[in-house]
């Protein structure tokens, strides 16, 4: 097993995380997690080592989605590194679909993923510009 920087490989996987985001399925995103997990922004950061503690940080997602009429994400991967066998940083800016069919600008992260049996998972959120 070693970090994958294949773009089908990482698409899916975001694919995949859009669709529980914008979906508030909160059981598929928990899943998209390794523990124990960390998110870090410019005036926060938050760690969490159970599946219920991620659930509860996407609680208030999707009705803001939902407010939004946001039916769709995209993550536009802009940057891969492999940072060791098992890790990877992807860089992605996520852009959205409205309800009217209008893309709507995201915003950027980078995520530090760790290859699995199952395919990687994120371990670092960074909430980027």
């Amino acid at each position: 097993m070693s970090a994958s920087t294949d773009l089908g490989t990482l698409t899916d996987f975001f694919d995949r995380y859009g669709v529980a985001l914008t979906a508030g399925d909160l059981p598929a995103l928990a899943g998209c997690y390794a523990l124990p997990g960390l998110v870090v922004s410019d005036t926060y950061s938050f760690a969490f080592s159970t599946p219920a503690a991620v659930t509860l940080s996407f609680v208030g997602a999707a009705p803001d989605y939902q407010e939004r009429e946001l039916i769709a994400a995209h993550a536009l991967i802009e940057d891969v590194q492999q940072v060791s066998a098992l890790l990877t940083m992807v860089a992605v800016e996520w852009e959205f679909l409205d309800s009217s069919g209008g893309r709507v600008p995201g915003e950027r992260y980078r995520y530090l993923l760790r290859a699995t049996e199952t395919g990687p998972l994120i371990c670092t959120v960074v909430r980027v510009g």
